[in-house]
């Protein structure tokens, strides 16, 4: 049977917010079939998420907890503004920190404290794990901007904000 035609029914797809991929409620045994999978996937129109199989002509959709990738290594080469910061996601994909690629974060729902994530392709980011973030901010430094004090890291020539030092 088709990839396409065993994904076609029942619950579907899901990822959940540790970046586990299920369908039917059932999570994937083969990164390989995950690392398929995400490699066809794209935001939708609407802003959801959905898979681009070549050989179904209707994308599938895919329930996304959070975002469908984890950021779980860093790698690290040069220093101060000449630093550049890349990482490895849960799915091996490498992405540089750069312009392209931003580090950002959003305010937890409920502790208000800063969730750092890493902007990939396609309208797609990763959420940096907290291993990593505790990497990020171990490199990281205080600078005053603008009058304002932030907490951040060079990567590619840019400073990217982990936080404020309040």
């Amino acid at each position: 049977m088709p990839a396409a035609a065993s994904l076609s029914g029942g619950q579907g797809l899901r990822i959940d917010r540790r970046g586990v991929w299920y369908f039917d409620g059932r999570p994937f045994a083969r990164k390989e079939m995950v690392c398929l999978l995400a490699s066809r996937l794209r935001r939708s129109e609407s802003g959801g998420y959905e898979v681009h199989l070549p050989c179904d002509p209707a994308p599938l959709p895919v329930e996304v907890e959070d975002v469908p990738f984890l950021a779980v290594e860093v790698f690290r080469s040069g220093s101060g503004q000449d630093q550049v910061l890349s990482f490895r996601t849960n799915i091996d994909r490498i992405v540089t920190l750069d312009a392209a690629h931003p580090l950002f974060t959003v305010p937890d729902p409920e502790t208000g404290d800063p969730i750092p994530y890493v902007r990939l392709e396609d309208g797609v980011s990763a959420r940096v794990s907290r291993p990593v973030y505790y990497e990020l901010a171990a490199l990281g430094e205080a600078r005053t901007h603008d009058g304002k004090e932030e907490f951040g890291l060079w990567s590619s020539r840019r400073f990217f904000v982990l936080g404020g030092t309040d």
